[in-house]
């Protein structure tokens, strides 16, 4: 069994894998992880490349269908990926092996997915339907007009 730090970090990283699915993130993310999947392995790196692909296919389809659908999806898929990466780290050999994995994956996640700082410049998970402004960032202007006078 996993300390909870790592089972957190492996909730990160499936978290990851769903948020960058489909965005500018997402090659960055794909390829480190598949390359720390892999572990040197050209083979097992191919293979996670693929599933990666087919994760992303799956949200990009569930994202074209009814919300609830696309949330089943999303949740299936960090599930999914979360329990790959808590694999890995469960086979690693010794606990100084996988330290050493688990602050990988930790600083490959940090560069492939940047967090805000304080909450500015992040907008994530909504759901708008209708005319919507949204304002990321500090000291930005923005003029928002809705309706036939706009």
């Amino acid at each position: 069994m996993l300390p909870e730090a790592m089972t957190a970090l492996a909730a990160a990283g499936g978290a990851a894998v769903v948020q960058a699915a489909g965005n500018d993130a997402w090659y960055g993310l794909r390829g480190r992880l598949a390359r720390w999947f892999g572990r040197g392995d050209a083979e097992r790196e191919r293979g996670e490349l693929e599933r990666l692909d087919r994760s992303a296919a799956d949200l990009a389809t569930a994202d074209d269908t009814d919300s609830g659908t696309a949330e089943r999806v999303r949740t299936r898929q960090e599930a999914v990926w979360q329990t790959r990466i808590e694999a890995v780290l469960e086979d690693m050999g010794d606990d100084e092996q996988r330290a050493r994995a688990a602050a990988e994956l930790r600083h490959l996640l940090e560069e492939a997915v940047p967090q805000s700082s304080g909450g500015v410049g992040l907008v994530s998970g909504n759901t708008f339907s209708g005319p919507t402004a949204v304002q990321a960032g500090n000291h930005n202007r923005q003029d928002v007009r809705f309706g036939p006078q706009a």
